[in-house]
């Protein structure tokens, strides 16, 4: 395996130590979502169901799923619209037992778990469950993450699949994909209203910093990883919002960061530098004990603020993670 597709893997993931090697291809386009209504809270009889995901596939059902098994960032999304599903698998447990922030709102003490790191998926545990859908998103057209690719048979076998993309798109569009998939499932759609307003709210603010040159990135113990925009449906997002965001001048294999050694951190330009959160990257103290990012303008200045990389897709995760950039953005300034 290639090292610009372990770097990419390792950005990607989201746990750290990752030790099984992901084969990534190229990205495809995104198909159309749709679902029919399932029974509503009334009691009313319950419909066919019918639903095709991002890669085109079309599932029917007598009635709309109830027992969902959901990768972290699927059921953080869902959780938020209202459906609670069964289970979880990919990371949502810290090592101290805490929740990985990655899980959102889920109630992880009311959830089975069924993986908590790359390539851990309790089959068993799952045949058990007695699903009747799996959802997951997808970086790569095709590849549902977090589902083991040596186990991916057995698993679409048991119950059907369904995959949500999220490269080359904008958040909103994520989420309101989310959104249709839930309102589908019968979701309570508790909260969403006014989580929406919110987020557009905010949304609207990030317009008064036009003005500043922003670096995305998320730092590892030997390389920094300059992101590349467009890939990336937070970043679409901020973008459209009217936000200067760099784009690195050469991304690696797969089109999604460039790789940059720690020596060479200065490479752009920047009066802001959103760092990435997840748990496999360095913390802020961590990449101030490297030399040349230490010195950049925007970090002398105080200008490293905190990027939430995998926010839920929901109007709840991205009025709260927009609100809080806007915060930050409010304190920083443009550097000479």
């Amino acid at each position: 395996m290639s090292g610009p597709v372990l770097a990419r893997r390792g950005f990607l993931a989201s746990a750290a130590g990752l030790a099984a090697a992901l084969t990534l291809t190229a990205c495809g386009g995104a198909s159309t979502t749709t679902g029919t209504a399932a029974p509503t809270a009334s009691g009313s009889a319950a419909q066919a169901w019918t639903f095709i995901d991002d890669r085109g596939k079309k599932i029917d059902q007598p009635k709309a799923p109830s027992r969902i098994v959901a990768q972290v960032g699927a059921a953080a999304a869902l959780w938020d619209f209202g459906v609670r599903p069964v289970a979880v698998f990919g990371p949502h447990k810290l090592k101290d037992g805490a929740k990985d922030p990655q899980v959102g709102n889920v109630d992880i003490t009311k959830v089975e778990g069924l993986g908590n790191v790359w390539d851990e998926f309790n089959v068993e545990k799952y045949i058990s469950l007695q699903p009747d859908l799996l959802v997951s998103s997808m970086y790569i057209k095709g590849t549902l993450w977090y589902v083991p690719e040596k186990s991916k048979e057995t698993i679409e076998q048991v119950a059907p699949t369904a995959g949500i993309m999220l490269t080359g798109r904008s958040a909103t569009e994520v989420i309101g994909k989310y959104e249709e998939l839930a309102r589908s499932l019968g979701a309570s759609m508790e909260g969403v209203d006014e989580a929406k307003a919110r987020m557009e709210a905010a949304t609207k603010e990030l317009a008064r910093f036009k003005n500043l040159k922003i670096l995305m990135m998320s730092g590892g113990p030997d390389a920094m990883w300059v992101v590349n925009p467009p890939e990336y449906p937070d970043i679409v997002h901020l973008m459209n919002a009217g936000l200067d965001v760099v784009k690195p001048a050469k991304v690696d294999e797969g089109g999604f960061f460039q790789t940059l050694s720690w020596e060479n951190a200065d490479e752009y330009d920047a009066d802001v530098i959103l760092y990435d959160t997840r748990t496999q990257s360095l913390k802020p103290e961590e990449m101030l004990k490297k030399p040349t990012f230490a010195k950049l303008p925007a970090v002398k200045a105080g200008q490293l603020y905190p990027w939430n990389a995998e926010a839920p897709y929901s109007y709840q995760g991205y009025a709260a993670f927009l609100e809080g950039l806007v915060a930050n953005l409010k304190k920083a300034k443009e550097l000479p």
